[in-house]
Order: C-alpha cells, then structure tokens, then sequence
C-alpha cells in the first residue's frame, strides 16, 4: 500500500524556513500565505507550490485546501483574559484567535505547529500562553511546546531561543493518537564554527568598515578575535565570547547596534545577506533574488526560523503520526 503524503498549509510563512523544515522532513507543501510583497518575491523563487499573496484577514480559509498539518510563526499580541471568557468573537483583532479561525475552517488539521519568540511565555505575567494552550484544547488539539536554542538543537552556531508549540488533534471520543508518540527532539552536540559559515568569496566593498567610518579606530582596536562576531554598540564594541553569531534580528540592516561584524583577513566587515541565512540554517543554494534589496533581504532573515531545527521537530512530527495512525 502507498504510503499517503501529509500535507502542510503555512501562515505567516515569511520566505519559507518552516515550509522548507518540514519539506526537508518528508512533507508536501499544498499552499503558504504571506503578506510582505519581498517576502513572496524570495518564496516563489524557492518554491513551487502555491503562494497566496495576501492579509490573513482578507484570505479567505474556506477557500483554501484542507490540510494535514497547519504551521504558522505569527506575531505575538496581548489579549485580555476577560475577552477570551466571553468567547473567541472577542477576539477578532488578535493573530492567535484568526489562526483558531483557518484551523476550523480547514476542518481541523491533523496538527497545528506554532512558532513565537521566547518571551511568548510570559508575555503578560503568562495570561497570552495560557490562552493560547486553552484555546487550542477547548477547539479539541492537546499542546505541547518548548523553547528550543539553534545552538543547542540545530547545529548551527547562532544563539537563538524560539518557543515551538506543537498540538495534535483528538479524536471524537477524547482519545489522542498521535501525542503519545510525540517527543522534542534532544540536544546535539555543536560542530559547525562561525568560520564554517562565513564566505571565502570576494566580498564587495560595500559591506566593509574602513577608515572612513567614526567608529573605525575603535573597531580596529577592540575586534581581535577571527573566530567570533561582534556589535558596534555606539560608543564600544560588543564581543560576542561565546564563539556564536547573536540572535539575528529583522532591523540588522538599518545600521545601529544590530550589525554583525566579523574581522577577516581583508578587513572588517558586516555579515552579508548570504552569510545571515546560513546562520539561519539555510542550504547554499537557497536563492536570494538580486529584485530583493540587502536591506529586505537583512529583515527576512532576521524574521526567519532556523531551518535544521524546524526539519528535526517535523520528523517528530511525522513519526507521531505515521505510529499512531499504524495503531488505528
């Protein structure tokens, strides 16, 4: 008997490192949605299936194909608990409670996958992560999550905490076939070195810092170490001791603190767009199309998911469900 594919829809999918996670995985991509027009120029570069350019709130999830598996890496919003007693219609401005929307549309997919930064968990002394578990069981799911580091669960050596949620639905009788053989996956030793990542190409020129910059004496003076990246926080530089790339951040490219500077041999430099998405995981011939500007290109992968990690949490995925629909 042919195994059936299990298919993936994905909110939010910025330029596609949760799709690519879980296509790495073994999954098919039926559709993705986004809204950032450079985003989707990115996305459709790298992917075939279909990309619907629009507003969660103006797309319609009626309209879309049922899916196995509902992923989304949404914005992270205060709601009230009062509102949410009063039911979900409370609710309608929040990213969350629109998500809750497609899931019951969709049908109810066999799993939905979140993704927030860290501070989801005690986003308002705990009340928003409370809501979210409540609301993902009273609509029938169980709920797991974690916070996981790239450095620790990704081999990549970029030090980066997300919260990953992963909800499995129940079946009508209350039972769950797919929780119990769900586990996060497990550290792994790091092996990759900011070196590993870092272009042995010609570099253009742009992206140096050279004598013309105010802050170049400094620089020159505190960046000693090739091995490591390091922050020019306006008046000092800020080295990074632990040997890994900080938390990549969507504003990087508009100067400030948030520059990554590395020292190579040709001089000091910022990490260029390429570098920043392998940072992230991503493959060597993922492509980064010359239409999307450095800046764009800096903010999506600084929005982005680690890539390796997503794959390792999918497989975990797919494994709960291929053992507990072989159990039915």
């Amino acid at each position: 008997m042919v195994k059936k594919e299990i298919t993936v829809g994905s909110l939010y999918a910025g330029v596609g490192g949760i799709c690519l996670g879980f296509k790495n995985s073994g999954f098919k991509l039926e559709w993705a949605n986004e809204i950032d027009k450079n985003a989707c120029i990115t996305y459709r570069a790298n992917f075939e299936h279909n990309l619907h350019e629009a507003d969660i709130w103006a797309l319609d999830p009626n309209e879309l194909p049922k899916v196995d598996v509902l992923t989304a890496g949404f914005p992270c919003q205060p709601f009230s608990v009062a509102g949410y007693r009063k039911g979900f219609t409370d609710e309608r401005g929040n990213h969350f409670f629109r998500i809750v929307d497609y899931i019951n549309a969709l049908g109810k997919p066999k799993v939905v996958f979140l993704e927030n930064v860290k501070n989801l968990k005690g986003h308002d002394k705990g009340k928003t992560f409370r809501i979210i578990e409540e609301a993902m069981n009273a609509n029938g799911y169980s709920f797991q999550a974690a916070v996981l580091n790239t450095k620790d669960f990704g081999n990549v050596p970029q030090n980066r905490e997300r919260i990953y949620m992963v909800c499995f639905r129940d079946e009508e009788d209350g039972t769950n076939l797919y929780k119990d053989h769900f586990n996060f996956p497990e550290p792994i030793k790091l092996k990759k070195e900011i070196s590993d990542i870092l272009s042995s190409d010609k570099i253009d020129e742009k992206f140096y810092y050279r004598e013309d910059k105010y802050m170049f004496p400094k620089l020159q003076e505190e960046m000693v170490n090739k091995n490591t990246i390091y922050q020019w926080r306006r008046q000092y530089t800020r080295e990074n001791k632990s040997n890994v790339c900080p938390t990549l951040t969507a504003n990087m490219g508009t100067g400030g603190h948030n520059v990554p500077l590395v020292l190579t041999n040709t001089g000091i430099r910022k990490l260029i767009p390429k570098e920043c998405f392998l940072f992230q995981g991503y493959p060597e011939n993922f492509v980064l199309p010359s239409t999307v500007s450095n800046a764009q290109l800096y903010k999506q992968a600084g929005n982005s998911v680690t890539v390796p990690v997503i794959e390792r949490i999918a497989a975990s995925i797919m494994n709960a469900i291929n053992l507990g629909e072989s159990e039915e």
